[in-house]
């Protein structure tokens, strides 16, 4: 069995090359893609992770499994050239948590359940979250209960490894993270994890699982997530404070062998993103984000198709999303506050883009090939995309950057991507000096055996 990519990450930072790496979690096949094409040419393995409620045995909320979730990735990865070998597949939030209307007992063995499904499709990075009460039960649990519960999950995952040179997956632990999705209030001052509440977790998790008999499971615990003091909300961003993070960051000296995972890291600063490596936070989620830009992208499209075809269409994209999201206020209804105005603006505009549950939507899907095919492959006039898609008119400039709709919408999310790679390359604060050179030696993960 192979060694896991991740396996050292917590002395990356002490050779040459990258000291952290991005995370990317979303479903999307042209945010996926993107991703691929921003890290082929990086020294970097791709992470990509899918989160319980969207990709679970039961289909969650994209209707894929954790096999259907990769054998996507594989084929957009051989659409897009990109060595299959370089993914590493992760489970985000694995836990009861879709389940916990149920008493505890029924929505652990969905939980095991799952977490099994993960394992056996070859996810090698998973992030065992069991904080949440289930039916009369606290909202939050502790420690000792956390633990046992996730003990419990590493066993399922280690029993059902496909084997072969699939290498045993690495964990993470930890549950201090921001609502999924971002908040939904207007955020102030965030409350830093404590120096003491992060040893405790990884304390408690460690004599649980070796009680249970999983030493080596939990020799293969990387990372424990955290808050550093990052999240977003519909209208705003909490930035990254170095020195409000200085005393957890610290704390990293007393727990040999791991980093901190940050989630919701999404719309922070390159120079933010840069210190949060810096300090320890090697593991940078993002999903929001990527799929922000890719509604601004279409977007921009959308309003370049109504100058250049204006008969075209008897909706714009807008116009339809609209409509498909009025239908059904599942995803944003609870989630957006203010008049009908505000809310209106919210369901396409948000930080915390819960637009992007929509478009896997029959309707939405139609209206996103129709886009395409309107503007198909024709050379859209410079001055159309510095009005509409103007973050990228500098590159298309250049010759950068193809004048093609396809291109236009993948550079889009590609900016994003590349402000993680670059943090993910030791940018130092202090000195502010650029990232270092990447190195020409790939990582490599092999996938499982069918």
């Amino acid at each position: 069995m192979s060694a896991h990519p991740l396996s050292d990450i917590a002395h990356w930072r002490a050779r040459p090359g990258p000291s952290g790496l991005p995370s990317v979690c979303s479903a999307h096949p042209l945010v996926l893609e993107a991703a691929m094409r921003a890290t082929l040419p990086a020294d970097l393995p791709l992470l990509i992770e899918a989160t319980c409620n969207q990709v679970n045995q039961d289909g969650g909320y994209t209707g894929m499994t954790p096999a259907d979730f990769r054998a996507r990735v594989e084929t957009i990865a051989q659409m897009a050239g990109f060595p299959v070998e370089r993914v590493i597949l992760g489970g985000d939030h694995l836990g009861p948590n879709p389940w916990k209307s149920l008493p505890a007992a029924q929505a652990m063995d969905k939980a095991d359940a799952m977490v099994r499904a993960y394992a056996a499709a070859g996810f090698t990075k998973l992030h065992l979250d069991c904080s949440m009460g289930c039916a009369g039960e606290p909202a939050s649990l502790d420690n000792v209960t956390t633990s046992r519960r996730a003990a419990r999950l590493a066993a399922a995952a280690e029993e059902a490894l496909p084997g072969g040179d699939t290498p045993a997956p690495v964990y993470v632990i930890g549950t201090e993270v921001p609502i999924p999705g971002g908040a939904m209030e207007e955020l102030g001052v965030l409350e830093v994890t404590t120096a003491a509440a992060a040893t405790e977790t990884v304390s408690a998790h460690k004599k649980v699982f070796v009680e249970a008999g999983l030493d080596d499971a939990f020799a293969r615990v990387v990372g424990l997530v955290v808050q550093p003091g990052v999240e977003f909300g519909n209208h705003n961003v909490a930035d990254y404070d170095p020195a409000a993070a200085r005393e957890l960051s610290a704390a990293l000296a007393d727990l040999p062998g791991l980093v901190f995972e940050a989630h919701s890291t999404d719309y922070q600063t390159r120079k933010n993103l840069s210190a949060l490596v810096y300090d320890g936070f090697a593991i940078l989620k993002v999903g929001p984000g990527l799929t922000f830009a890719l509604r601004e992208a279409l977007y921009g499209l959308d309003a370049i198709a109504t100058e250049l075809v204006p008969e075209g269409r008897d909706r714009t994209l807008r116009q339809v999303m609209e409509t498909v999201m009025l239908a059904d206020p599942s995803h944003w209804g609870k989630y957006y506050e203010g008049d009908a105005e505000a809310r209106r603006r919210l369901r396409h505009f948000s930080y915390s883009d819960r637009i992007r549950y929509y478009w896997p939507n029959a309707e939405a899907e139609a209206a996103v090939a129709q886009l395409f095919d309107l503007l198909n492959e024709r050379d859209i006039p410079e001055p159309l995309i510095g009005q509409y898609l103007g973050h990228l008119f500098p590159a298309v400039r250049a010759g950068e950057i193809s004048r093609h709709s396809r291109a236009l919408v993948l550079a889009s999310i590609e900016l994003v991507v590349q402000d993680y790679i670059a943090a993910s390359f030791g940018v130092h604060r202090e000195a502010g000096a650029a990232p270092s050179r990447m190195r020409a030696v790939p990582f490599s993960l092999q996938k499982p055996q069918s």
